[in-house]
């Protein structure tokens, strides 16, 4: 099977840092990079870029809510006006500085509470899709598996990839666990590699209860900022390769509908 492996990075701010990025691109084929919503800035967005396209890792922009104070994971009410404006700033954001490194973004995937509400609310989903279709039609939708983003990019006309994580449970109905809950995480790369395998065997999500929801699955996102994300990527990757997973990045993944 062909499969890519991603993760959100670039997710420093200033002098502080987040997870070892450098570590990651070695690892992942495709990185979604903050472009200043819930984390980053030009300086570190240019840093993240450079390595990407060092190591051939293909660049995707990951938006969010304007909410650095708390890291994207709060929802906003937004107009789609607002949702729309802050979309086309951030990839446009990012695109100017992969410029400057001869680079180009590929793909994008939405961020925390934006991510999660396009997922069950079709405006939004719709709003997001309709801003990147704008901005350029051949931007690649890195979307949850089995949610209203993703029929949202396919109406669009946006080539869609389904997208697994790695390190979070499910609840029945497909959606993640609430990071509130003490289930909502997938600890140890042993256990999320079993995670993966099972639902990539399955073609479906896997639930806490055992639910399953049928579905494609053409990417898997590791968070770069666990403390464990480098062990567990490279444990993935590893895993993936030796079940017969070809990695590769988006760019070859991405079909249109």
């Amino acid at each position: 099977m062909r499969i890519n492996l991603n993760a959100d990075l670039g997710e420093g701010f200033g002098p502080w840092r987040m997870g070892d990025d450098p570590a990651m691109l070695d690892i992942v084929a495709s990185a979604n990079i903050a472009c200043g919503g819930h984390a980053g800035d030009p300086d570190v967005m240019r840093r993240t870029v450079r390595l990407a396209r060092e190591r051939g890792v293909s660049i995707g922009a990951h938006p969010s809510y304007p909410d650095l104070q708390g890291f994207g994971r709060r929802a906003m009410a937004l107009s789609s006006a607002e949702l729309e404006n802050q979309i086309a700033s951030q990839i446009g954001a990012l695109a100017g500085v992969a410029a400057l490194e001869a680079a180009r973004v590929t793909h994008v995937k939405p961020h925390g509470a934006l991510n999660n509400l396009a997922c069950v609310d079709r405006a939004v989903a719709d709003t997001i899709c309709g801003a990147m279709r704008a901005i350029d039609r051949d931007l690649i939708l890195l979307a949850p598996a089995a949610s209203q983003l993703v029929a949202a990019g396919r109406n669009a006309g946006l080539a869609v990839v389904e997208e697994i994580f790695a390190d979070r449970a499910y609840l029945p109905d497909g959606q993640l666990v609430p990071r509130s809950r003490a289930d909502a995480m997938i600890h140890g790369p042993a256990a999320c590699l079993a995670h993966v395998l099972a639902m990539l065997e399955a073609g479906a999500l896997i639930a806490l209860d055992g639910t399953r929801i049928p579905t494609p699955i053409g990417s898997i996102c590791v968070h770069g900022d666990s403390p464990d994300a480098v062990g567990v990527a490279r444990h993935l990757r590893d895993g993936l390769q030796r079940a017969g997973h070809e990695i590769l990045p988006l760019t070859e993944i991405g079909s249109r509908g």
